[in-house]
């Protein structure tokens, strides 16, 4: 009789020992859950990091092309034959100083400096706009043809550039900056179709007579 009880008593304490091992168990599980979830949100937090500084390089670098710009377009104008291409590219000084600007908000907002980065591409297409104007007659329509085709490689640089950025601003949920940014970027496509009109209307034609 004695023997049984002392059998049933260790039974009852193994079977306890196992409860409160699968009790530890359990505990355990959640923790490693838990340090699995926040090394994910560590890593998530990280590349988040990683892609605002390639956004706020990436302004560096357009708001360096639109000051080379700024310096570029008065030559442009001076070079220009046709009293309506000049006074687009008048027009075109004028959004460029806005475009400055907002750039320059576009900074603020995300909390940075507006400091500049070389655009090698702004650089590579002034230098080609400095090229045309060597290699073309002062006071012809090929001139202008030549400054035409140069001002709109520009724009659609600045068009691809512009969407790009808005679209970053967006999947990074700065919704202040993609609508400045898209501002500008409604200005570039206007700058281009005026650009288009007046090559069509008469300088291509007149170019091509000369």
């Amino acid at each position: 009789m004695e023997t049984k009880v002392k059998k049933e008593s260790l039974a009852a304490k193994e079977d306890s020992k196992a409860k409160t091992e699968m009790k530890k168990k359990d505990v355990a599980e959640p923790k490693a859950g838990t340090k699995k979830s926040s090394a994910a949100t560590e890593k998530d937090k990280k590349s988040g990091e990683e892609f605002r500084d390639f956004f706020i390089d990436e302004l560096k670098d357009i708001l360096w092309a639109e000051r080379a710009l700024l310096k570029a377009l008065p030559k442009m104008r001076k070079a220009a034959t046709g009293k309506e291409l000049a006074a687009s590219f008048d027009s075109h000084l004028a959004e460029t100083e806005a475009q400055i600007s907002t750039l320059e908000q576009v900074f603020d907002l995300m909390g940075e400096k507006p400091k500049t980065k070389k655009c090698d591409a702004m650089e590579g297409l002034i230098s080609e706009t400095e090229s045309i104007i060597a290699d073309t007659e002062k006071g012809s329509a090929i001139r202008d043809a030549g400054l035409i085709l140069a001002a709109q490689k520009v724009e659609h640089y600045e068009i691809a550039t512009y969407g790009t950025l808005a679209a970053f601003a967006d999947a990074m949920q700065e919704a202040k900056v993609a609508k400045l940014l898209r501002s500008i970027l409604r200005d570039e496509k206007k700058s281009d179709k005026k650009l288009t009109t007046l090559a069509l209307e008469s300088v291509n034609e007149d170019a091509s007579e000369e």
